[in-house]
């Protein structure tokens, strides 16, 4: 998907996502707990929703988006002092190898080309006993798309991939990782909360 697309979402980013309020503050509370003390990178963080809402939490957060409109609405207001955002594509990472305890990538895997990319970028930037936390929007059934889905696809924001929770669950395995935690949580989009921990 062009950062165009992205780019031209990105000031009604915040306001789309209050239909999932319950979704994002379920991930608040456990990505919290995950990111305690850590040094945290983000992927696709959008206007930064996640990082400013866990920041706390954190020893520091580098949250990225690839879409320079989706970082300039990020950094809006008050950042917190120990997160920095920054314009990175997540398949191609400027960092150096393990370079930090958590990753996490919120609800943007199945908009990707080549998420396997971005999980194997993510493997080589993690330090070893690091952790994956990849929280994403699932379909309930692949045949069915429901109405939130058909309006994001009306405004140029397709699924690349349509996973159900198990597929997700498989795609996960599959790269390498090992779910650790991990639970469905209803919304107009389902969400599957995963975090993961190397398993190669």
């Amino acid at each position: 998907m062009s950062k165009s697309v992205w780019d031209t979402f990105a000031p009604v980013y915040s306001l789309a996502m209050k239909s999932q309020k319950h979704i994002y503050e379920y991930m608040y509370s456990h990505i919290r707990t995950a990111v305690a003390g850590k040094q945290v990178l983000e992927l696709a963080t959008g206007p930064g929703l996640i990082a400013r809402n866990v920041a706390a939490s954190a020893a520091h957060i580098t949250a990225t988006d690839f879409s320079p409109k989706m970082i300039e609405q990020a950094k809006k207001g008050q950042v917190p002092g120990n997160v920095s955002f920054e314009i990175t594509d997540a398949a191609d990472l400027r960092y150096e190898d393990k370079s930090f305890d958590v990753v996490f990538i919120a609800n943007a895997l199945h908009v990707v080309p080549a998420p396997e990319k971005v999980l194997s970028e993510i493997n080589r930037v993690l330090r070893d006993g690091g952790m994956l936390i990849a929280p994403n929007f699932i379909e309930r059934e692949i045949s069915t798309p429901n109405f939130w889905q058909r309006l994001l696809s009306a405004v140029g924001i397709r699924f690349e991939h349509q996973w159900t929770a198990e597929e997700f669950q498989g795609f996960l395995a599959a790269n390498g990782w090992k779910i650790t935690s991990g639970e469905v949580v209803p919304g107009r989009i389902d969400l599957f909360y995963a975090e993961c921990v190397r398993n190669f």
